[in-house]
């Protein structure tokens, strides 16, 4: 009954969307970035990088309050991971980011006069790494990314003034001259699916999936200030998180908040009724 409300409101739907056109906005914008100038000159992966550090930037701004402006299915799974995010939500924004980035990277190419070009758009091993290097550069890479974001949401959580969207914007902007930097699975979904070019693209899911969860995990279970063990123990458990922070950051009793919370819940009850 739960997941048929969800499905039937709006808010959920809006937050697909801004998933869905923010993924669009964010590969377009990138791939833009690649395209080579008139004389075909390559443009380098400083483009490309500013280009996403600016774009991360505004769509925090447009789509942070409705859907978290994540655009990337990486991030999307280390809030799950972390039960910042549930199944249904975590599963329908990966489709929505995945749908957005083909649509962002079919609508360039109809706009390219020379279609040629399009192959700047793919993700690459460079020809002076092999696949594992690469690998292991996108787990860094988007580790940092990952980490960076966790630790502006806290810093948010207690009222800090901190200009959180532009670490962010930062934090998207490394590693570009030795991978491409893709940090972002669906960014290099679409122009794959676009120019059929599959090589070594395995490398560009499950680098960022991998630097994603353990950069999810370790803040939120190591390094944030509520981390603890029995956080911990209650994600792996599947019991309520919340219970275990507002513990952890108040220091009261775990049976006092856990007390609390649950007159808080009777009450809330009772008014609906």
């Amino acid at each position: 009954q739960a997941i048929k409300n969800e499905l039937r409101s709006r808010r959920f739907w809006s937050a697909t969307l801004a998933e869905l056109l923010g993924t669009l906005v964010l590969v377009s914008a990138v791939l833009g970035a690649s395209v080579p100038g008139p004389d075909q000159a390559p443009v380098g992966p400083l483009y490309p990088a500013v280009a996403v550090g600016v774009v991360i930037v505004s769509l925090a701004h447009c789509f942070g309050e409705i859907s978290g402006a994540q655009v990337n299915p990486a991030l999307t799974l280390s809030l799950l991971a972390t039960r910042k995010l549930d199944l249904l939500h975590a599963l329908i924004y990966m489709v929505a980011q995945c749908l957005g980035a083909c649509l962002g990277a079919s609508a360039l190419y109809l706009a390219l006069p020379l279609k040629s070009t399009a192959d700047h758009f793919v993700n690459r091993v460079p020809i002076e790494l092999n696949a594992a290097q690469a690998l292991w550069i996108e787990v860094l890479c988007t580790f940092q990314m990952v980490f960076t974001v966790f630790s502006v949401e806290e810093h948010r959580r207690k009222e800090s003034v901190e200009p959180g969207n532009l670490a962010i914007g930062f934090a998207h902007s490394a590693g570009a001259r030795f991978s491409g930097a893709s940090m972002n699975p669906a960014r290099s979904l679409g122009p794959a699916i676009i120019t059929g070019f599959w090589e070594n693209h395995w490398v560009f899911w499950i680098g960022p999936i991998i630097g994603a969860l353990l950069a999810g995990v370790s803040h939120e279970f190591f390094f944030a200030r509520s981390a603890s063990r029995q956080k911990l123990v209650a994600c792996l458990t599947c019991k309520d998180i919340e219970i275990i922070e507002t513990a952890s950051m108040t220091g009261s009793s775990l049976s006092t908040v856990t007390q609390n919370a649950m007159r808080a819940k009777h009450a809330s009850k009772q008014e609906s009724n």
